[in-house]
């Protein structure tokens, strides 16, 4: 007589921690200013001007938003502050870097308003596979938070995973 198969791991007390079902929705978008230079070297403010005020800033409605200036040349900060003030209607967040800092400074805020709490004392996994642009950094920033909360952390899937973190009783 066979035995019935049970799924030890449904059954157990672990929760899954998977960073791809809280990635956000949205267009990533580098916006570079390069083309905005004279001739891609200099800034003139009033030509700058010029340019941030009959640019369609409407085409980036629920994008998130990398600034860059991918020429060799000096950008003041206010010209990334005068841009970020008319995106700032649009997107939900604007950056000065690349998509990898975008992606970071998103993860950022998905990560501080995780609610915690509810992994606390818990046996944690963080799920290590994604489809989705999940930077390296989130993992970080997630570990540095559950380490203060979860009885133990592993990395990967429930059938096989990489024990990290065990909390001191």
């Amino acid at each position: 007589m066979m035995s019935e198969i049970r799924n030890k791991v449904t059954e157990s007390s672990l929760i899954t921690i998977d960073l791809e079902e809280y990635y956000p929705e949205g267009k990533r978008v580098v916006f570079d200013i390069k083309d905005w230079l004279f001739e891609e070297l200099i800034l003139k403010e009033k030509d700058f001007r010029a340019y941030v005020k009959s640019h369609d800033w409407s085409q980036y409605k629920n994008s998130y938003v990398a600034l860059t200036c991918s020429a060799d040349a000096i950008i003041p900060s206010w010209a990334y502050l005068l841009i970020t003030s008319n995106l700032s209607r649009y997107s939900p967040l604007v950056v000065v870097g690349d998509l990898i800092q975008l992606e970071t400074s998103i993860f950022q805020n998905v990560i501080s308003n995780l609610p915690i709490e509810q992994f606390t004392g818990k046996p944690v996994i963080i799920k290590g596979c994604s489809n989705k642009p999940i930077p390296d950094s989130a993992y970080t920033l997630l570990m540095s938070r559950l380490t203060h909360v979860a009885r133990s952390i592993m990395f990967g899937e429930a059938c096989s995973t990489v024990p990290l973190f065990k909390a001191k009783k």
